[in-house]
C-alpha cells in the first residue's frame, strides 16, 4: 500500500476536510501532499528531559491543523515559512543532524505530513538507528491514529491548551478540541505511560512516555486552572507536565484584539498555586521573564533561535 495515498482524501487530523492534497491543493493546515520544513538541527529550547546537552534533534514542519491566532510559531504555522523537501532529502538531512550528537528526533507539528514522517522512520528502523522520537504536537489529533503514531513513536509530547470550548472555538475554531484531546490523551497514556526517566537536570534524557504541556493565557487565567483540574481527575498526581509561561502577543494578537499581552506574576502564581494544591509531582514551570531567547524568528531558518546558539557554544 502506498503511504502517501492518505494525502488523497485527506482525513489526517480531526478537521476531515477531504482535499486532494496530491494535486497541490492545500488542505485546513494550509499544506499540500509535497513536505515542508522551517527548521531541522538541535534544539535547546525544551524541557532539560528533551534537550539534556547536546539539543532535540527537531524537525519543524510548516502548516498546522489547530491554526490558533497566538501560535508562537506562527510564521510556520499560519503564515507557512518553508521549503519544499523529498523523502530522500528529509532522510539525508536527518542523518547528518544525527551526527551532531542529539538525544532525540523531535517531530513538530507532525500529523499533517505523518505519511512522510512514517516513511522516514522506517528507513531509519531499516538502517539500525534507534534514537527515541518525539511526537510534539497542538493535542488535537485524531484519537484513533494514536496507535499507530505509537507504533513509530516512543515519547508523546502534547499540548491540552484549552478546557473551555468557547475559548477553543475563539482561538483555534473548533469547539470540540477539549473532548478530542482529552480522549488522545487517554490513548497516549494507555500505550506509552507517563514520561521515563524523569530527571530535570537533563543528565537523563527522555526515552519514552507521555509529558502534557499547557501555556497559560493572560486573562484566561479560568481555562488554566479547569485543565489542571480535568488533567488531575483523569490520570492522577503522576501525570508530568510543563506549565509555561512564555506567552507573547503575536501580529495576529493586534488586529483582533485579543491576547495583547503578557502574563503577570499575579496569573502564573495562582496556576501554580493550584498545581501545588492538586499535588502534581513531576512539573517543569519557568521563570516569568520579560523576554526569552527562543521566541522564533523563521525568517532566519538558519537560527531561529537566538538562544541555540548562545548555549551550542557553552559545549
Amino acid at each position: 500500500m502506498d503511504p502517501f495515498a492518505s494525502y488523497q482524501h485527506c482525513t489526517l487530523c480531526p478537521r476531515d476536510c477531504k482535499i486532494d492534497r496530491t494535486k497541490g491543493s492545500p488542505g485546513f493546515c494550509g499544506e499540500s501532499a509535497t513536505c515542508r520544513v522551517s527548521f531541522i538541527g538541535p534544539h535547546f529550547g525544551e524541557e532539560p528531559s528533551f534537550t539534556g546537552s547536546k539539543g532535540s534533534g527537531t524537525i519543524f514542519f510548516s502548516g498546522c491543523s489547530s491554526q490558533c491566532f497566538f501560535c508562537q510559531n506562527y510564521q510556520i504555522s499560519i503564515q507557512h515559512a518553508g521549503r519544499a523537501i523529498t523523502p530522500e532529502e528529509l532522510f539525508s538531512e536527518v542523518r547528518t543532524l544525527l551526527l551532531k550528537g542529539v538525544h532525540n528526533l523531535n517531530f513538530v507539528t507532525p500529523d499533517h505530513f505523518w505519511p512522510h514522517i512514517q516513511s522516514l522512520c522506517r528507513a531509519l528502523r531499516e538502517k539500525g538507528i534507534q534514537l527515541p522520537r518525539l511526537f510534539n504536537c497542538s493535542g488535537y489529533q485524531k484519537p484513533e491514529r494514536v496507535e499507530a503514531y505509537a507504533q513509530e513513536m516512543d515519547v508523546f509530547l502534547p499540548d491540552f491548551k484549552f478546557a473551555e470550548p468557547e475559548l477553543a472555538k475563539m482561538c483555534m475554531g473548533d469547539a470540540r478540541y477539549p473532548e478530542i484531546v482529552l480522549e488522545a490523551l487517554r490513548e497516549m497514556v494507555k500505550l506509552k505511560g507517563f514520561l521515563e526517566p524523569w530527571d530535570t537536570t537533563g543528565l537523563r534524557t527522555a526515552s519514552c512516555g507521555v509529558l502534557v504541556r499547557h501555556l497559560v493565557l493572560p486573562g484566561y487565567i479560568e481555562n488554566s486552572l479547569k485543565v489542571l483540574k480535568f488533567l488531575h481527575k483523569e490520570f492522577g498526581p503522576g501525570l508530568p507536565l510543563s506549565v509555561m509561561s512564555q506567552f507573547r502577543p503575536v501580529s495576529d494578537c493586534f488586529r483582533r484584539k485579543k491576547l495583547q499581552r503578557v502574563l503577570s506574576s499575579e496569573e502564573y502564581d495562582r496556576v501554580l498555586d493550584l498545581v501545588e494544591k492538586l499535588g502534581f509531582e513531576k512539573v517543569y514551570m519557568q521563570d516569568l521573564k520579560e523576554g526569552t531567547a527562543f521566541l522564533p524568528d523563521f525568517k532566519n531558518p538558519e537560527n531561529p533561535f537566538p538562544g541555540n546558539k548562545k548555549t551550542e557554544e557553552q559545549f
